[in-house]
């Protein structure tokens, strides 16, 4: 499965901590990020992290189109609910989430119950709902 991990910086240290904690569920799907996440999440697990732009630079937006393609399977937006400035990309991803049917955790709680259930096959129903899905690559 594709799994897209986002941060509010303040919450990319979080994100880092709930990736190390996950990483031997993670370890066997694929990993994508925007730029800044994703460097700080390979570099403290090891894992092989998919770059895409820093959100000022469109990442938001290419995260946004994969799950628009159905090529994203799950996202974990660690979102900090301080952070105003980005309550419309959180928004933009949420709505691209609920229109595709792709779970989506917006925090450290709602993203454990995602990883678990991925652990045990629970989101296995992706697979078998676009079983023709070609994994991308960038």
């Amino acid at each position: 499965m594709n799994i897209a991990v986002m941060s509010h910086v303040k919450k990319q240290e979080l994100a880092v901590q709930f990736c190390t904690a996950y990483c031997g569920v993670l370890s066997k799907h694929s990993v994508f990020a925007t730029n800044a996440t994703g460097r700080m999440v390979a570099d403290a697990t090891g894992l092989p992290v998919t770059l895409f732009m820093s959100h000022e630079h469109g990442g938001i937006e290419q995260i946004g189109q994969r799950i628009i393609y159905n090529e994203i399977d799950m996202v974990l937006f660690f979102n900090s609910p301080e952070d105003n400035e980005r309550d419309q990309e959180v928004l933009y991803i949420s709505r691209l989430c609920d229109k595709h049917s792709v779970p989506m955790a917006t925090n450290v709680a709602t993203a454990e119950l995602l990883i678990h259930g991925l652990a045990r096959g629970d989101l296995d129903w992706r697979v078998v709902m676009n079983p023709n899905r070609i994994p991308f690559a960038l």
